[in-house]
């Protein structure tokens, strides 16, 4: 053998064991809550990930002070970037098609009940209601190119519920850019996954959250997902207790301004990708069983699983549109 062969056969063994696919798993805080994400590859991305948060955080975290989404709402000149405006567009769409149930412009009665970064309004009552509802709506923004402004100077804009799961979009589709063929990703219970769990050889099992009001974790059911998207949507993490001792939910009606009265508890939606589910889940919350079973009849593509208090107070669920029942 000459020394150039075996320097070509030496540089051939060192590419080969360099691109070995391995499952590899990163996790850690973001966004308020933590994100998991585990995937086949040849390197280790964890640096691509921050970097990406970084960026997402940086167009639309209301809690960062100088971030896109923060100067619009001090109404200062901004130049959004092409997260915000995917966002953006993608609320408009589905904002339309739950007739306002789905509207990002109600961060103003969010902060008034203390569920934003802003702090709670003193002494709430229908009048101030009233009031910050005038300044709610998707219709009081409008885009033209990377300029946004306001119809009303006190809209305030807060996408946190479709930021998410467009954030693991983000994070999937650079996977996809990366040739991953598996992937699970995960933030604050957003999910999305390509292929099988390599390590199981198995498809992803993904479990449902019982909704618990005292903290403790148990699964109403397990399901595979399999190239798919879910995002979940319920009461029982985040509400508030009054003087008098009732509960009310985080998630605000859009029509009212007042928190979400229904006896759905939890609603989980599957879809192609993560941004959709996750504002259809939260849209959902506030649409109830009997709006959201009628809508589900011209929307094929989005597989729902219900869990609701009936008139006994027990729990039932509601699989609707071939919602997976392993």
């Amino acid at each position: 053998m000459t020394k150039a062969i075996a320097l070509i056969l030496l540089y051939v063994c060192l590419c080969s064991c360099a691109d070995t696919l391995e499952q590899r798993s990163v996790s850690g805080p973001v966004f308020g809550t933590s994100y998991n994400i585990v995937y086949e590859a040849s390197s280790n991305y964890q640096k691509q990930f921050d970097s990406l948060f970084q960026v997402i955080n940086q167009s639309m975290s209301t809690y960062i002070e100088d971030s896109d989404i923060s100067k619009f709402n001090n109404n200062e000149q901004v130049e959004i970037d092409e997260h915000f405006i995917k966002v953006f567009e993608a609320s408009k769409i589905i904002h339309r098609e739950t007739n306002g149930s789905f509207d990002p412009t109600i961060g103003t009665i969010v902060n008034a009940w203390d569920f934003g970064p802003e702090g709670s309004v003193e002494q709430l009552d229908s009048l101030k209601i009233d009031s910050l509802m005038s300044s709610v709506g998707f219709n009081k923004i409008k885009r033209f190119g990377n300029a946004i402004e306001k119809v009303h100077p006190d809209t305030y804009l807060d996408f946190n519920a479709i930021a998410k799961g467009y954030a693991v979009d983000v994070i999937a589709e650079f996977l996809n850019s990366q040739n991953s063929s598996s992937y699970l990703v995960d933030i604050g219970g957003e999910i999305r996954t390509k292929g099988i769990n390599t390590t199981s050889g198995n498809p992803w099992k993904i479990g449902i959250d019982d909704p618990n009001f005292d903290g403790t974790q148990s699964y109403s059911k397990i399901i595979s997902l399999t190239d798919k998207s879910m995002a979940t949507s319920g009461t029982y993490r985040k509400f508030k207790v009054d003087a008098n001792g009732s509960k009310y939910s985080h998630i605000i009606d859009t029509k009212t301004g007042y928190p979400s009265k229904t006896n759905l508890l939890s609603v989980s939606v599957i879809a192609d990708d993560c941004m959709t589910a996750d504002a259809y889940a939260t849209a959902f919350k506030a649409m109830g069983i009997e709006a959201i079973t009628d809508f589900l009849k011209s929307h094929p593509e989005l597989m729902v699983y219900l869990i609701f208090e009936n008139e006994q107070q027990e729990l039932q669920n509601l699989s609707l549109n071939n919602f997976p029942q392993e």
